[in-house]
Formats: structure tokens, C-alpha cells, sequence
């Protein structure tokens, strides 16, 4: 999993409330287990109308907003089915950062599982981050998980706060099982230890 420490981007505003995972990414395209290639679902019927033609007005598909790392959402983001799919295509679209008034406990853990920072802001600090994605002409924020802080256009500095394990996790790019591996060693040595303390347990030769 790839290390988040900063990132600057620009922000796409997206203010829909309970947007869920469906939404994010269609049962249609959960075939694969791959995470490449995703982007082309995500918000698919947001992008295209029933006969499958692209709508050409969602905000993703429209310039600077096309280049946006950072999605600035409604409450509730990602309500619904637990799909992991749903942060994977949002990486895969090139979103690393979800900025919102709440998430949805599932989605919000499989997020930092994925590397994606989801932000949970008081609602006016959202507003204030909302219209600045609003901006075209400047539509770019710094987001700085080390100093847990997101530096906007107008050099105004919005504070956030992460757990602090999540937090550790993301800046060094590690999943459960990256945890895991990375205490290879002492897990080595433990299981060597608590076999010949249990050498009773071995099997005897007949």
C-alpha cells in the first residue's frame, strides 16, 4: 500500500448527502477482484443516463475536476453494502482524500485499509472546503497528515484529527497484513519458542 504523508490536489465538490456504495461503484462491476480498471464504474449512473451515453454533466467528468485527487462530499458517505470495491475505484480513479461531515463505519475502515484518508469535518468547516472546490480558477487543497492539517487557497489552515493507529498506518503505507509482516521476525521467534516449550505436543514416530 502506498505511504500518504501529504498530498496537493485539486478538490472536486460533491455535496450529496447518503451517497451509498452502489452509487459509487454499481453491482455491475463487481466481477473482479482485480483493482485496476475500476474508474470506468465508479459513479456510473451519475456519468451515464439509462441506455448507457455519458451524461457529460457529473462533476468528474468536467475540467479541472477530471484531474481531482481529493473529493469534497455530503454526510454519510458510503452508507450501504460493505463493498470494498468502493474505495478501489475511487484510487483507481486517482481520488486519495474523501473530505465529509461522517462516514460510514465500514466504508471509513476499508478506506484506510486502501490507502484513502477519509477527513470527518464539522459541516461549516466542510462548507468552507466545498466552496472552495466551487472556485475553478483555484480549486486546490494541501492536505498534511503528518501535521493533520488541510491548507487552503486562501492560506486559511483547517485542522483534522485521525486515530492515531490509522493515522500510523497510512503515512506507512501498511494494511493488516503489511502489519503483520512487519513483525515477522518476533512472530519467527515466538512460534520457535513456544514449539519447544510444547514439545509434547509433536508428533511421535511410530
Amino acid at each position: 500500500m502506498q505511504k500518504f504523508t501529504t498530498l496537493s490536489g485539486i478538490a472536486a465538490p460533491f455535496p450529496q448527502a447518503n451517497v451509498d456504495t452502489d452509487q459509487i461503484i454499481p453491482k455491475q462491476f463487481l466481477k473482479t477482484i482485480a483493482r485496476t480498471g475500476l474508474a470506468k464504474g465508479l459513479f456510473y449512473d451519475f456519468r451515464f443516463d439509462a441506455a448507457g451515453k455519458p451524461t457529460k454533466g457529473f462533476v468528474l467528468d468536467r475540467a479541472p475536476y477530471d484531474k481531482a485527487s481529493i473529493l469534497i462530499a455530503g454526510p454519510n458517505f458510503g452508507c450501504g453494502s460493505s463493498r470494498e470495491h468502493a474505495p478501489w475505484a475511487l484510487l483507481d480513479a486517482g481520488i486519495s482524500c474523501v473530505i465529509a461531515p461522517s462516514f460510514a463505519d465500514i466504508f471509513h475502515a476499508n478506506c484506510f485499509k486502501n490507502g484513502i484518508l477519509p477527513i470527518a469535518l464539522p459541516q461549516a468547516d466542510v462548507d468552507a472546503l466545498m466552496a472552495d472546490a466551487l472556485d475553478r480558477e483555484n480549486p486546490n487543497l494541501t492536505i498534511d497528515l503528518v501535521k493533520q492539517e488541510i491548507l487552503r487557497p486562501n492560506g486559511a489552515v483547517v485542522k483534522f484529527k485521525i486515530d492515531p493507529f490509522l493515522r500510523d498506518c497510512l503515512l506507512q503505507g501498511l494494511d493488516e497484513i503489511g502489519l503483520t509482516l512487519a513483525k515477522s521476525a518476533a512472530i519467527a521467534t515466538h512460534e520457535t519458542r513456544a514449539t519447544a516449550a510444547r514439545a509434547f505436543l509433536q508428533p511421535r514416530a511410530v
